[in-house]
């Protein structure tokens, strides 16, 4: 970027699309909400292109982030696009919906509309090593995911009515948001496929094959921008000894390591 676009990206005056990236799993809604309030705050900012390339994540912080974007398109009136990545499936899905437009290359890997539950079961492990837990708790579920013994048919059953209504929610949105677009049942989609993006658009669960550059000119358009549109990545801001190494002192963790639940919106492989 030269000096001059620099300095226009500056100016509180020039009309700007905003670009953020979700990337990975999403466990945390924090950073996209704080960025997501900039685009609502920021009158120079008239339409939002969200770049999608996770596989999904936590239920809640999906949620969270969805409901966001829906403020942005409804109550600040600025137009939301969204560009779908190599994967945008379950949770990355689920963050697109409330876009006027969805974009996907004709190989990005979309949907997976369902919810999981991951348990682990190391008792015959712990038994061989001499390992025991004793558990005292306050009612039959409270340890429900206990890895120190197998889970009870009651205990299945009680989580998999939790699943489904957690599924109906996803379900929910995707006909709230893809009603008139959607050519299909969502029941006939909503079991955990994963579609290609051609297939996706011949369903009606996006909108356009076409890359990043096609959503910024999209938002541009809706938006009412003339010419070729002055884009703003908001960045997380990094902190001092990231910027000075280049890089995180600490591995990718794919799940939320704070709780030992965890329900989630996400593509598994």
């Amino acid at each position: 970027m030269g000096l001059a676009a620099w300095l226009k990206t500056k100016l509180p005056t020039t009309p700007k699309v905003a670009l953020i990236k979700v990337e990975g799993v999403i466990n945390s809604s924090d950073d996209i909400l704080k960025k997501l309030k900039k685009v609502e705050e920021d009158k120079s900012i008239k339409a939002l292109v969200l770049r999608v390339n996770s596989p999904g994540g936590a239920v809640g912080a999906s949620q969270e982030i969805y409901e966001e974007l829906l403020k942005v398109k409804n109550e600040y009136k600025k137009p939301v696009v969204v560009s779908m990545g190599n994967v945008a499936a379950s949770g990355g899905l689920y963050i697109s919906l409330p876009a006027n437009v969805i974009f996907a290359e004709g190989g990005t890997i979309t949907g997976s509309i369902g919810v999981i539950i991951q348990k682990l079961d190391i008792q015959k492990l712990a038994d061989k090593i001499g390992v025991k837990m004793e558990v005292v708790k306050t009612g039959k579920f409270k340890d429900i995911l206990n890895p120190f013994r197998e889970m009870t048919d009651e205990e299945r059953k009680y989580l998999l009515e939790l699943e489904k209504n957690v599924l109906n929610q996803f379900k929910e949105a995707v006909v709230k948001n893809r009603d008139k677009k959607l050519k299909v049942k969502i029941d006939e989609i909503a079991d955990g496929r994963i579609f290609s993006g051609q297939q996706a658009l011949q369903i009606g669960l996006i909108d356009k094959i076409g890359n990043l550059e096609d959503a910024i000119n999209e938002a541009a358009k809706l938006a009412g921008i003339k010419g070729k549109p002055v884009v703003v990545e908001l960045k997380k801001e990094q902190p001092l000894v990231k910027k000075l190494l280049g890089s995180d002192l600490k591995g990718f963790v794919p799940f939320d390591t704070s709780t030992t639940f965890g329900l989630y919106y996400l593509m598994t492989y």
